[in-house]
């Protein structure tokens, strides 16, 4: 399985960004975004269950981030809104085969990992 991610660049605080991720290969997965900023650990961003009906959100970024998935293509869309400076990051979005319709947000529960994207937001 390989996840393809599409999205990131440069945007000002305040602003919105898209990021989108697609698995090749067939399967029902949960799916997740992480970060990691210069200098930090990977951290949690967002997670869908394979559905897409059971998600979860880092406090960070509650309210301000959505996690959607298209079952068709396998994807999983993250919106960022109300972007601020500190979520400048590479984001990765990750994927792991579930038997059970629930979202995972320890990285070490995913066994698939996209190639990362950087998102920089501007003061």
């Amino acid at each position: 399985v390989q996840l393809q991610a599409y999205g990131g660049g440069l945007v000002q605080a305040g602003g919105s960004m898209r990021l989108s991720c697609a698995a090749s290969g067939r399967g029902s997965y949960a799916m997740a975004w992480f970060r990691q900023a210069p200098g930090k650990e990977r951290e949690f961003v967002a997670a869908t269950s394979r559905s897409g009906r059971g998600i979860k959100f880092a406090d960070s970024v509650k309210g301000r981030f959505n996690i959607s998935r298209d079952n068709r293509k396998n994807a999983a869309s993250l919106q960022m809104n109300s972007l601020k400076p500190e979520d400048t990051a590479v984001y990765y979005c990750a994927a792991v085969f579930a038997s059970w319709d629930r979202y995972y947000r320890e990285g070490r529960e995913y066994r698939y990992w996209g190639q990362g994207t950087q998102v920089t937001v501007s003061s």
